[in-house]
């Protein structure tokens, strides 16, 4: 099982490793990146302006949707 602790109060961190060292308990720190510094334009930007490296390894999507629905009847249709 995995629990996921956040705070930024070194006085709670403190707390909770002594008490999971007593509980012999696994604790992993991770540092989590400060939001604040993300440019959120510049993110958007990357997004928006993505473009795949190469051709889709799943083939063309509207012929595979075609070849799946062919022998489906759909209620509008009769």
């Amino acid at each position: 099982m995995e629990l996921i602790i956040k705070t930024n109060n070194e006085s709670s961190i403190a707390k909770i490793i002594a008490l999971a060292k007593k509980l012999n308990v696994t604790v992993e720190q991770k540092e989590v990146p400060d939001q604040s510094k993300i440019n959120k334009d510049e993110l958007k930007k990357s997004i928006l302006n993505f473009k795949a490296s190469g051709p889709s390894s799943f083939g063309d999507a509207a012929e595979w949707q075609r070849e799946v629905r062919k022998d489906r009847d759909l209620p509008f249709s009769e």
